[in-house]
């Protein structure tokens, strides 16, 4: 069979769907992908979406408007976007440092970064709350500077800047440790400074990485709770964060109310992650012209 049998006839226009396909069973494969995000992704989204609305308008307007809602939101998604923001300068760091320099104890430091993956998150929250308590290490430190920490906000940005950290390095790594170092080298001998190369060669390389990495440490602060609330304090209008709010509301019975909070997170956080992926698209298409 030669690659004129294979061409389709003049005039015709070739389809995509009738080329053969090198890898087989693509049927199997899309009908197991489809069946798989309808049931664990759409399925529970759809349910969040509608069980709003047993209240009626009102009530899910009244619900959103709550003053105590509000302030769970704006601390949530508030503290989230902050932490998220701080740990892209300091997972960038970190992973230059593990994939640029050698050093005793190296291998260690990269293990520990990977510790709030496997920790609990329940432990984490005890752990955090242990140290940056009035009576904890570091909270006592603070305290003498006037500065209080656990159940406060600033407990729970502590908590987001923990769980957070490890998306950016692990995202950032892999990048660094690819990027061809005889580019640095060449404009290193054009006479670029370290900052230069850093700004117009390093930088332009790992930015998707790093937005990549931004939106996942961002997607996994609104959400985290179990390291959250011990160190929050948990009062209302001050330190208490949505999904704790949820979970009130469920305890409450007030099933609609819970319903309409998991909305309300569910369009911000979906009109956050859209905004990052346009961003993505931009800067590709930018940097393509």
């Amino acid at each position: 069979m030669t690659v004129a049998t294979l061409a389709p006839p003049a005039g015709k226009p070739r389809s995509r769907w009738k080329e053969p396909s090198i890898l087989p069973g693509f049927p199997l494969a899309m009908g197991w992908t489809l069946a798989y995000l309808g049931l664990i992704v759409v399925l529970p989204l759809t349910a969040l979406v509608l069980r709003p609305w047993e209240a009626g308008v009102a009530g899910v307007w009244a619900t959103l408007t709550e003053d105590r809602v509000l302030a769970a939101l704006r601390l949530s998604f508030g503290a989230s976007l902050l932490a998220a923001l701080t740990n892209v300068p300091l997972g960038l760091m970190t992973a230059w440092t593990l994939t640029r320099y050698e050093f005793p104890g190296r291998r260690i430091i990269d293990a520990f970064v990977d510790l709030p993956f496997a920790l609990p998150t329940a432990v984490a929250g005890i752990a955090l709350t242990a140290i940056y308590a009035p009576t904890g290490v570091l909270g006592e430190q603070f305290a003498r500077l006037g500065i209080k920490t656990a159940y406060t906000p600033i407990g729970v940005y502590i908590a987001l800047l923990f769980i957070g950290l490890p998306f950016v390095v692990r995202t950032v790594q892999p990048v660094l440790q690819d990027l061809d170092r005889e580019v640095e080298e060449a404009a290193q001998t054009l006479g670029a400074t370290n900052l230069q190369r850093f700004r117009l060669v390093v930088l332009p390389a790992v930015l998707p990485a790093l937005i990549s990495g931004f939106s996942l440490a961002f997607a996994r602060a609104v959400g985290e709770y179990g390291s959250v609330i011990f160190i929050a304090g948990n009062m209302p209008l001050k330190s208490e964060i949505a999904p704790l709010l949820i979970v009130i509301k469920l305890e409450q019975y007030d099933y609609a109310g819970a319903a309409t909070v998991g909305l309300a997170m569910l369009v911000i956080s979906f009109g956050a992650l859209l905004a990052v992926n346009f961003l993505q698209i931009f800067l590709a298409r930018r940097g393509r012209a």
